[in-house]
C-alpha cells in the first residue's frame, strides 16, 4: 500500500477535512485541532475569521475530557497556526 503524503507546514503533517484542520502528527504524544468557527468574504474568497484551537494528548485510553490539555480561539487560521505550532512544539519537548 501506497503512502499518503500530506500538506505539511513547518515540517509537520497539516490534514483539513471541511472546517476541521490537523496540525503534527497522531504518532506523536500531542496534536493541534483547529475548527473554523467562522468565515468572512475578502477580495470574493472566503477566509476564515474566527479559529478555535485545541492541544490534544493522543493517548488513546484517556477520556476526550482529559485528552483536552489547552484551547484557545483566534481571528484568522494565520494567528492559528502561528500559536498551533508554538503550543505543538513546547508539549513536545515536555
Amino acid at each position: 500500500m501506497a503512502e499518503k503524503e500530506f500538506s505539511t507546514y513547518k515540517g509537520k503533517p497539516l490534514v483539513r477535512c471541511g472546517d476541521e484542520l490537523y496540525y503534527g502528527s497522531m504518532e506523536e504524544r500531542f496534536v493541534i485541532r483547529m475548527q473554523i468557527k467562522s468565515k468572512k468574504e475578502v477580495n470574493g474568497l472566503l477566509v476564515a475569521d474566527k479559529v478555535a484551537i485545541q492541544l490534544l494528548c493522543t493517548d488513546p485510553d484517556l477520556s476526550p475530557r482529559k485528552q483536552l490539555v489547552k484551547a484557545s480561539e483566534k481571528n484568522g487560521l494565520y494567528l492559528a497556526l502561528d500559536i498551533a505550532d508554538v503550543w505543538l512544539e513546547r508539549a513536545l519537548k515536555m
